[in-house]
């Protein structure tokens, strides 16, 4: 991978910016669906200053951590994106925090540990990175730079959702369920995420921005590799588990593949 450094939005652009994502994770033409999205006549939302990547967590993280510093580097290759992507559709991109962490950190969604992995909290709209589990992701079978950087694509695909409304939506739609349903309601919103990292990871060589972040030959497969690793059955397996489909909450390692490979 090139360059490896040492509420929802206003004016309805939310929906058009949603149907445009999903029409195209569905198989739709992408500039048909952003055609149609600067013909709808949405005003622009009001612009909101990109906030500063903040190292942070209950471990001080050096300066010239290499895993630090690739992952804030991944973070604004995913503004110069998805910020291209809003403004083409007539709005302006407000991108998340993030915060770097080894071990434990607490957050606007409660205190989280290494267990938990990196995470996106919507209440302070921060992306929060482990960067222990990226130590292990490469252990599970899914090493490389882009693996890693599919991990904060996924989180961003939260951050996008969070904007969006859709995962209000989809919590509201979660209450009074029984657990296997809830969990595929959960499922689908992690593999959207997923698709939302495709998505960035194809117009990533296109985008114009300071990030500097390029695709190399090799970088999807381990973007592939990285996804099958983290899916709910290869998890259950090895932790010697049967794997339950009813008991999934991000999806199968063939769903998760899947839906990172349309998105691209």
């Amino acid at each position: 991978m090139g360059r490896m450094p040492g509420g929802r939005m206003g004016g309805g652009i939310g929906g058009l910016i949603l149907i445009l994502l999903i029409g195209y994770c569905m198989g739709a033409d992408p500039s048909m669906l952003l055609q149609m999205a600067s013909e709808s006549g949405a005003g622009p939302a009001t612009q909101i200053g990109t906030p500063e990547r903040t190292p942070g967590g209950s471990t001080e993280i050096p300066e010239d951590d290499v895993h630090a510093n690739f992952i804030s580097a991944i973070l604004a290759s995913t503004e110069d994106v998805w910020g291209a992507m809003f403004a083409q559709a007539g709005s302006r991109y407000e991108a998340p925090t993030l915060v770097l962490f080894d071990s434990s950190v607490s957050s606007a969604c409660g205190m989280n540990t290494a267990a938990t992995g990196p995470f996106y909290c919507p209440a302070d709209r921060q992306v929060y990175m482990d960067l222990s589990f990226f130590r292990e992701l490469a252990r599970l079978g899914g090493p490389g730079d882009f693996a890693q950087a599919y991990v904060v694509g996924h989180e961003v695909g939260h951050h996008l959702q969070n904007l969006m409304g859709t995962s209000s939506e989809v919590h509201a739609a979660q209450r009074g369920l029984g657990r296997a349903e809830a969990n595929q309601l959960s499922v689908m919103l992690e593999l959207q995420a997923d698709c939302y990292a495709g998505v960035w990871a194809h117009y990533l060589n296109r985008a114009q921005g300071p990030s500097g972040v390029r695709l190399d030959p090799g970088d999807v497969e381990e973007g592939l590799a990285a996804a099958a690793a983290i899916g709910d059955d290869r998890l259950m397996s090895r932790a010697g588990r049967a794997a339950t489909p009813d008991a999934f909450t991000h999806g199968s390692s063939d769903q998760r593949a899947y839906w990172l490979k349309r998105g691209i």
